[in-house]
């Protein structure tokens, strides 16, 4: 472990007493037990459901605590295992911070390295609940038709019987001990962007088990005895810095190298199917419901579609944060204003009660937070995986109303020039950070001719499935948009459609 900088100690269960009351977890972690285990401990899952399981504890005074698996990398674990899983999450706004250190974590554990007791912990009568946060791409599967990739080096891999590598084959170990040595009910709940996630993931276990010798058997008591409910989770959580490290450690007395950084706002709204106990996360805040969907829809396609098209033209227009895209002197916020009310909102129907109007409001001031400093490059990454969920489905629906999704085409066009060009408007080179990187590169070949760039993307089916690919309206501005981005840059661009609006 590298020696705290300054002399100063370790964040610990040790060092806690050294805390303020006020900054200190607010139940004592040696009072709670795992109880979930959570795949996909990221900054994302530490500053979202992470709280909300620890805000339900003190609430009620049960002992829910995590157990919390990195499935690919060890960092996290590295980051966190030395204290004792304890971290700060830094809530900012403006020029104000607050801090709060966590203690739910409970347990640690790397899944390459120990992939057994992964399997252990899901299979554990103590164990209720599984959670996921794992991004897109974690999944495998192809997201215009939601199939699991079977071609996948480590899918293929896992169902010949490897110790698990993808967290589809970690379930299914899990769930086959499980079924094994207890039969006990267990609920397993995604809290990744993904449209309808808990159907997706059910399918994608049913596919990997279809696979195995023992699948009829396994498969009839995953329908008996697991729960898959959707969720829909909204918290912008952008990756920490080493300049957020030293400024919690000043404030603390203590070296914290987990810390994490998000803003004040917070929503979960999960669906109320769950076959085994869990924490009463509504004494939390969240929203319990029948029908996740029509929240789900608005967000993935005000919110995330925004987020990524700003990030797209942003990064081009050589932005490095999505704060300093959304300047008032820069037109990439009206563009996001337009996009929501032009072509996203004629496809939503919203619960009772829900202003769209105030939720833009709001999602405008969010990705205007320059205290968060949510680098554009960030919320670009894994756009393959992205698009369908965030822009496609909008366009689909635009496009089956008879109307010509302008705005929402822009997004596309802006990540096909992303991706192609791979240098901003200024010349600067941009990092593509995408599970189909190497595809991308090989079927663009160079070219540099929109219609060239457009039709060779397009054939990317599992990114844009049969119907939309062949889509000459849809087709006709990619070809436009992706014209005049390489012709005018972003700025002028994203100006020019904007003004229409």
């Amino acid at each position: 472990m590298r020696q705290p900088a300054g002399g100063r100690r370790r964040l610990t269960l040790a060092s806690l007493a050294s805390l303020p009351l006020e900054l200190a977890p607010p139940v004592d972690p040696r009072s709670l037990r795992a109880r979930i285990v959570h795949l996909g401990l990221g900054a994302f899952h530490r500053a979202h459901q992470a709280l909300f399981t620890e805000d339900a504890v003190t609430a009620t005074g049960e002992d829910w605590g995590i157990c919390g698996v990195s499935p690919r990398s060890g960092h996290v674990v590295e980051q966190l295992a030395p204290q004792d899983g304890l971290y700060t999450v830094a809530t900012r706004a403006g020029r104000q911070e607050s801090l709060r250190v966590v203690g739910v974590v409970r347990e640690l554990l790397w899944a390459r390295a120990d992939p057994d007791r992964v399997t252990a912990r899901i299979a554990a009568p103590a164990t209720t609940l599984v959670t996921l946060t794992v991004t897109e791409k974690g999944y495998r599967h192809d997201p215009a038709s939601n199939r699991l990739r079977l071609e996948d080096r480590e899918i293929a891999a896992d169902l010949a019987g490897e110790p698990p590598r993808t967290v589809i084959g970690q379930l299914v170990a899990g769930l086959e001990r499980r079924r094994r040595d207890t039969g006990e009910p267990l609920t397993i709940l995604c809290c990744d962007n993904l449209p309808s996630n808990g159907r997706v993931l059910e399918g994608l276990v049913h596919e990997f088990v279809a696979r195995r010798e023992d699948a009829d058997e396994l498969a009839g008591w995953i329908d008996r005895r697991v729960r898959f409910p959707s969720t829909m989770v909204d918290r912008i959580v952008p990756a920490s810095t080493r300049g957020d490290l030293l400024r919690v450690a000043a404030r603390l007395g203590l070296i914290d190298e987990g810390v994490v950084v998000t803003e004040p706002f917070r929503q979960w709204v999960i669906e109320d199917d769950f076959v085994a106990p869990r924490p009463a996360w509504e004494k939390a805040g969240a929203t319990l419901t029948a029908d996740v969907g029509p929240y789900e829809r608005i967000k993935l396609r005000m919110l995330n579609a925004s987020h990524s098209t700003i990030a797209y033209l942003g990064a081009l227009a050589d932005c490095e944060l999505v704060a300093d895209a959304m300047r008032e002197d820069r037109p990439f916020r009206a563009l996001a204003e337009a996009l929501m009310a032009a072509d996203v909102a004629p496809t939503l129907q919203p619960p009772d009660g829900f202003d769209l109007d105030d939720y833009r409001r709001q999602l405008l001031e969010r990705f205007a937070n320059r205290a968060l400093r949510h680098r554009t490059i960030q919320v670009a990454m894994d756009g393959s995986q992205k698009l369908p969920q965030r822009l496609l489905g909008t366009i689909r629906d635009r496009l089956a109303q008879g109307a010509e999704p302008a705005v929402a085409a822009l997004g596309v066009a802006a990540w096909m020039r992303f991706v192609s060009a791979r240098r901003s408007d200024g010349g600067r080179e941009l990092e593509v950070d995408d599970p189909l990187a190497d595809r991308i590169a090989q079927t663009v070949g160079g070219h540099e001719d929109p219609a060239r760039v457009v039709d060779a993307l397009l054939s990317l089916r599992e990114v844009f499935g049969e119907q939309l690919a062949a889509d000459q309206l849809f087709r006709a501005l990619l070809v436009e948009h992706l014209g005049a981005l390489r012709r005018d840059g972003a700025a002028r661009t994203a100006a020019r459609l904007s003004a229409g609006y």
